[in-house]
């Protein structure tokens, strides 16, 4: 990890047992009021507080604690995210039992003490003050930890009443002029519970990543399958109360809460936080019949809000079923992301297909369809415009690269991609063309996979554009006997240089000013609690140069 000043980067990275120390660490004298602030640079508001009305400004502003508490407040452990040179977003929730109602503690606002310290011990607080975490957010509570040093590292923890969360480690963003000699970082997306143990999370722990990056599908609203690995504890959301028990559910986990508690986090969303191949207020086609479009902004509204409430996010909270998730996030001079929201603002998909895959048709190519909405649009084009940074990562969802697969006359392919989207990917490409480095990392599709973004992406004959790196999920699966339709698609696509179907894991990304290396780490299993880890490919793209090639492993 960083370190403060001008030490090099690598001198400070902190090992595993070192980290655990922290994590164990409960000591430490509570310190004086602060103030819990909320900043914002005009990219995305930044919250301060659960209520959204930002924090109390003196102690007597504080509710009462409540007479008694159960033993266990922070079930669900302490997250850090979206970090920035000078502050860092902490998030806890107050709750003893994420699947009872209330989360099982009293309906009542409670105040939260929060601290972060230069050390693990906590013997050099930093920065500390009080929050209110109110009923109306599940108790959750979000700060925005400012007044901290560019390029380093902290350790953070929350108190209610003599109880002590766990011990989080965080770290601070290289300023903004600086020009940081590495980030290494991981991507994941799609944690289908139900579908096997996250034991990709066990080896990502130990990776020793200055951030991860989730690209969507953090839980899956299907409801309980009695068959599955590990079966649902709750209902299929369609209320506020069900999402919030499905992601408590989900966050329970102690893989994933370990890994939340050691790096920042800067995550969006895709699908099945709300309902699989939603596309803006419109429901998956299985459910039009059964939702009118209020009924299913009323169920987007619940999910949004739980979302809100259980991730380290920069954001405002939402507004009934709109919230405004896409930002940018910048690691110096060396790096720039831009978090898309692929999900929110885009039109249906095209060609009234019942499935994600279906014949091409001529409304594909429609100008007015979009995949990010105008006003999404436009702020990517500025921001790109005014970017200085080597490497311009685009983190979203779909694929971006053209998969097309023959069928007779016709051509078929993913509806629910970009290539479904052929005019807003042209406006895309548009908006590439004059950036240094653009790149893009994508989730979604249960596939590892290495693309090429073309020139013009209808002529896959045209020039290489943009690398695109996309990762496998951390346990969903491709139905096993859709594998090999998989493979003969991608394989079948001149624009795909890599893809694997079968493993599941994360990409670890090493990027310096020269060169951007991506590992794919797969898991041996996830269907026992164990696993072994391997690197199954690794890719290189040179900065100047957009076609990715592959190394010996």
């Amino acid at each position: 990890m960083g370190q403060r000043g001008d030490q090099p980067d690598d001198a400070g990275r902190l090992g595993r047992r070192a980290f655990l120390a922290g994590m164990a660490a409960t000591a430490g004298a509570l310190v004086a009021t602060g103030a819990c602030t909320s900043s914002g640079d005009g990219e995305a508001a930044g919250g301060s507080g659960a209520s959204g009305d930002g924090p109390p400004d003196t102690a007597a502003d504080l509710p009462p604690v409540p007479p008694s508490l159960p033993a266990q407040m922070f079930a669900l452990g302490v997250a850090s995210g979206d970090p920035r040179p000078d502050s860092v977003i902490l998030w806890t929730r107050l709750v003893n039992d994420p699947l009872a109602d209330g989360g099982g503690v009293p309906d009542q606002p409670l105040p939260v003490r929060w601290e972060v310290a230069a050390d693990d011990s906590f013997e050099d607080v930093v920065a500390s003050g009080d929050a209110v975490a109110e009923p109306a957010f599940a108790h959750a509570v979000h700060v925005d930890a400012s007044g901290l040093e560019p390029d380093t590292v902290y350790w953070y923890r929350f108190s209610l009443a003599g109880l002590i969360s766990p011990v989080g480690r965080t770290r601070s963003a290289p300023a903004g002029h600086a020009a940081p000699r590495r980030l290494r970082f991981a991507f994941v997306s799609c944690q289908d519970r139900q579908a096997g143990y996250w034991t990709a999370y066990d080896h990502l722990g130990a990776e020793d990543v200055d951030l991860v990056v989730h690209l969507g599908d953090y839980i899956y609203e299907y409801g309980p399958d009695p068959a599955a690995i590990r079966p649902a504890q709750t209902p299929a959301p369609t209320d506020l109360a069900g999402y919030r028990r499905r992601i408590g559910e989900y966050r329970a986990d102690p893989a994933l809460q370990a890994v939340h508690a050691q790096v920042p986090w800067i995550c969006t969303w895709d699908d099945h936080e709300v309902r699989n191949n939603y596309a803006n207020g419109v429901p998956d086609q299985a459910d039009e019949a059964s939702l009118s479009s209020g009924q299913f902004l009323d169920r987007r509204a619940a999910a949004y809000q739980a979302y809100y409430e259980h991730m380290p996010v920069r954001v405002d909270p939402p507004d009934g079923p709109d919230m405004r998730l896409y930002r940018t996030l910048a690691w110096g001079r060396l790096a720039r992301f831009y978090v898309l929201d692929g999900r929110q603002y885009r039109s249906d998909q095209a060609c009234h297909d019942p499935g994600d895959v279906g014949v091409m048709c001529p409304d594909v190519d429609d100008d007015d369809r979009t995949m990010l909405g105008a006003e999404q649009e436009a702020w990517l084009g500025r921001r790109l415009a005014e970017s200085r940074a080597t490497w311009n990562v685009l983190a979203q969802q779909t694929i971006v690269s053209r998969v097309s697969i023959p069928v007779g006359s016709s051509t078929a392919g993913n509806l629910d991609q970009w290539d479904g989207y052929a005019a807003a990917r042209r406006r895309l490409v548009d908006q590439l063309r004059d950036v240094d480095n653009p790149i893009v990392i994508t989730g979604d599709i249960h596939a590892s996979g290495v693309g090429i973004v073309n020139e013009d992406p209808d002529d896959l004959t045209s020039a290489p554009l943009v690398p695109e790196l996309v990762g496998t999920s951390i346990s969903s699966d491709i139905p096993v006997d859709l594998v090999s339709v998989f493979e003969a698609a991608f394989a079948a696509s001149p624009a795909i240089q890599y893809m694997e179907a079968r493993k599941r894991g994360y990409v670890v990304c090493d990027v310096t000013e020269d060169e951007w290396r991506a590992d794919f780490r797969y898991v041996s299993t996830t269907l026992a609690p164990q696993a072994e880890v391997e690197t199954g490919a690794t890719w290189v793209v040179t900065a100047g140069d957009p076609t990715p090639r592959s190394v010996t492993v």
